[in-house]
């Protein structure tokens, strides 16, 4: 079964609301072992709409319509619908009182507009969950000499997603007589290129392309790495959880510590667990991140239990006066240590983190652009490192930031 989803509304097209149902819609379909090869959107044109809806038919089993049920003009989805399925608008007397009581219970008076929500398609069936006054509407059809669906539900986030998992998932189920699972983990990681990680897992990949199942997809989340998901098929959750733990093993062999996370485990939580397992705290002292690594942290919940605090010294004096950092230059590895060590010792922690470099718009102390110096400290020693990063002002203080956590991950042990 191959379900194509049609979001439909010229506000999408032009950027003025971002298409979340589509995306909200494939994960439930995915959920639910539906195959969704395609997403499209389209404005509110009705030789358009046609165009797509009649695309969408040719190649998939079932098309879900998002948007235009609504009681304005520009609401053209049924009047579309009853012409790709060659048939008339109806009036439904139920769906008309159902909206004239949600007006008077309301204490308002309906304006007669609304009454263009209660046409149907000849044939159609309203969905039965209808939380707003646009129904939504199930419509069997043959095309082409096959039997094929189109469901129709409103554009409003909550009313479509009422009708999706209360009918729209069931129906598509029952129709396909073969219930599926498709579940999906991702791994995140840090430290790699693109292609490098493509390189090095491609053997793997070639693999798993020819047995099918399951499948590996790279995802380029700027400074939140790169992540890479496994997707798995089955006949039950178990088994497609069976089927992920095995990939998932495979590839942390071949990734070995680039991997920090899994699913929605983004690094700051990696280290504030790490911390708190192990009874550590950790203190930071930024100037190029000027709060950034902070604030990361700070939003973990049960950030309290590892994070002691924070000192943003941007100028040098700070770094001197506050923190007791050797005077001379600060763009360097000495000053970051340095203020490592200050912070720990200030605020009392077992972990101390400092930042220092180039933001821009120009170079500092002789270092380009997007010099960027890291420290820790910590009881049993110090470790720094210089890296060189590319992008903007804002790009390079986001990469400093994760790159400064990513260092604690992986030599935690050194400072102890």
């Amino acid at each position: 079964m191959n379900v194509e989803v049609v979001a439909i509304g010229s506000e999408l097209l032009l950027g003025q609301i971002v298409d979340t149902n589509s995306s909200w819609i494939g994960s439930e379909l995915a959920a639910a072992g539906l195959n969704s090869h395609f997403q499209t959107k389209v404005g509110d044109n009705p030789h358009r709409m046609r165009e797509v809806l009649e695309q969408a038919l040719s190649r998939s089993d079932a098309v879900i319509c998002c948007g235009g049920l609504g009681p304005t003009q520009d609401d053209v989805t049924r009047e579309v619908l009853a012409e790709v399925l060659s048939v008339d608008l109806i009036p439904n007397d139920a769906i008309a009182d159902k909206i004239r009581m949600m007006f008077t219970s309301r204490g308002r008076d309906m304006p007669e507009n609304n009454l263009r929500q209660a046409l149907i398609p000849d044939g159609a069936s309203p969905i039965p969950e209808q939380p707003g006054t646009a129904p939504g509407l199930l419509c069997p059809l043959e095309h082409a000499g096959v039997e094929k669906v189109i469901y129709a539900v409103p554009g409003v986030p909550y009313e479509m997603k009422e009708m999706v998992l209360g009918t729209v998932i069931p129906d598509l189920v029952a129709r396909t007589g073969t219930p599926a699972v498709i579940r999906s983990r991702v791994l995140r990681t840090w430290g790699m290129s693109e292609s490098g990680l493509a390189e090095l897992l491609a053997d793997r990949i070639e693999e798993l392309d020819e047995a099918g199942n399951p499948t590996l997809a790279f995802l380029a989340s700027g400074v939140e790495g790169l992540k890479v998901r496994i997707t798995a098929k089955a006949d039950d959750e178990g088994s497609a959880d069976q089927i992920l733990d095995v990939e998932e093993g495979e590839l942390r062999a071949l990734m070995g510590d680039i991997v920090f996370g899994v699913d929605d485990q983004n690094m700051e939580a990696t280290i504030i667990g790490e911390l708190t397992s192990r009874g550590l705290t950790v203190a930071v002292a930024e100037s190029l991140t000027g709060g950034y690594v902070a604030g990361r942290l700070c939003a973990v919940p049960g950030a309290s239990n590892a994070f002691r605090g924070g000192v943003v010294a941007y100028q040098p004096d700070i770094k001197f006066s506050v923190l007791e950092v050797p005077e001379g230059p600060v763009v360097t590895e000495e000053a970051a240590v340095a203020m490592a060590n200050g912070v720990r010792s200030l605020l009392g922690a077992d972990i101390g983190l400092a930042t220092t470099g180039v933001a821009g718009p120009q170079e500092a102390e002789g270092k380009p652009v997007g010099t960027a110096c890291l420290g820790m400290a910590g009881p049993g020693g110090h470790r720094s490192t210089t890296i060189r990063l590319p992008g903007d002002r804002e790009r390079i203080r986001q990469f400093s930031t994760i790159s400064l956590l990513d260092l604690l991950r992986r030599e935690i042990d050194s400072l102890l």
